[in-house]
């Protein structure tokens, strides 16, 4: 009688123990898609942004994710930087995937989903500077940074007076491709800025090539007997070390000015010295690639610790690390603001068009993010850092430089 009690309580209390425990909440799955290039133009540097991407949504996943019952799954679709593959795989990539935002990588996907996209309630976030095409009001494909031809123009001003004492304008040209509607943009905004600012800066030419010249002496020759100053390169490695060598041929010393997906780093380990870039410049209104102890080298430190971050300390790193940083963030303010069983698309561009990130919630990356119905990039100042290379190692030449105006092109 004893026994049959105990059961009888042992069982009374186990299934009250089990009516009373809380149950466990069921973790909700956010997919991003991303694009990637590992068999194009930028397939050197790719790893380097991608890991960059991977370390910060298993960062959020474990601090932050775990917290709110869930966790974001990114899956990367390679579109060779081609404005066709990528239009082509897109409607696949929209119904496996259905995500709520979308990792960019280049002017091929703006060019390609840029019209598409307000249809599909999809927003895409490129950490690239951005593009005239794309500089137009109630956009779905927003940009990091202000335009290549601001961060130009941020530089040449700085140049002008540090470099030639503000005495005269700078002599600049710049070397592209009409291969893809980003790099002829850039030609075009470039000539805007000088256009717009005769006293700062004069276009002596743009040379226009092919994505992944094998030489271009002869452009360059021309260039450097015009009296050119600086040499604008944003396009990618492949013309930074072509122009590079054919500066190497001709003995002559013109500074080159990089953008951050073709750095000084990059370039040099494409180039095969180490040093090769030594003197030149890389841009961009991101935090940069120096080895200063700042909040952004702090948040990566932390990433190859923690996370299994193992991507170098490279502008690329840094592009993966902001893009991905602000997507997370606006995913987050979204589940915050909504539930996670509402976050798609749309309510996640609505978060990024109503929502100011600080620089502090974008772990120094970026200044600060903001976006508005009008400009398709941050709208507060923006500001640029530029950074040179010495003796292989990427040192800043200048920080929070002021970005000129730029009329649209």
């Amino acid at each position: 009688m004893q026994r049959k009690t105990f059961l009888k309580l042992t069982t009374a209390l186990a299934t009250g123990l089990l009516l009373n425990a809380p149950a466990h909440a069921q973790t909700t799955t956010i997919n991003v898609a991303a694009f990637a290039d590992f068999a194009g133009p930028y397939a050197n540097v790719m790893p380097q942004m991608q890991g960059g991407r991977l370390a910060v949504i298993e960062w959020w996943n474990k601090e932050v994710g775990s917290k709110l019952n869930v966790q974001i799954v990114v899956k990367t679709f390679d579109t060779r930087y081609d404005v066709a593959q990528t239009a082509s795989l897109w409607p696949g990539i929209k119904a496996e995937v259905k995500p709520a935002l979308l990792l960019g990588l280049g002017g091929p996907d703006a060019a390609a989903l840029q019209q598409r996209l307000p249809e599909d309630k999809i927003p895409m976030l490129m950490s690239t500077a951005t593009y005239g095409f794309g500089w137009k009001p109630n956009q779905w494909a927003l940009n990091l940074r202000p335009t290549y031809a601001h961060e130009a123009g941020g530089f040449l001003e700085w140049f002008r007076t540090t470099k030639l004492d503000g005495k005269r304008p700078v002599k600049v040209a710049i070397i592209t491709s009409e291969a893809t509607p980003a790099y002829a943009d850039m030609a075009k905004g470039l000539q805007s800025f000088t256009k717009a600012n005769p006293d700062k800066a004069t276009f002596v030419e743009a040379v226009w090539t092919e994505v992944q010249p094998a030489d271009v002496t002869l452009a360059v020759r021309r260039l450097v007997n015009a009296g050119t100053d600086v040499i604008v390169i944003q396009t990618n490695t492949a013309q930074a070390v072509a122009t590079k060598r054919a500066l190497q041929a001709l003995g002559k010393n013109v500074p080159i000015m990089l953008s951050l997906h073709n750095g000084l780093v990059g370039s040099s380990k494409a180039l095969g010295d180490p040093n090769g870039f030594a003197g030149d410049f890389e841009v961009g209104a991101i935090a940069d690639a120096s080895e200063s102890d700042s909040t952004a080298r702090q948040f990566y430190s932390m990433l190859q610790e923690k996370h299994g971050l193992k991507s170098t300390w490279n502008a690329m790193t840094i592009m993966g690390l902001g893009q991905t940083i602000v997507a997370v963030r606006a995913i987050e303010a979204t589940i915050k603001a909504k539930g996670a069983g509402k976050v798609t698309g749309e309510s996640v561009r609505e978060t990024l068009m109503n929502s100011q990130f600080t620089s502090n919630d974008l772990m120094g990356i970026l200044p600060g993010a903001d976006f508005s119905n009008d400009n398709p990039f941050p709208t507060g100042t923006a500001k640029v850092n530029i950074v040179t290379m010495k003796d292989g190692k990427v040192v800043r030449a200048a920080g929070d430089v002021a970005v000129p105006m730029v009329p649209k092109w």
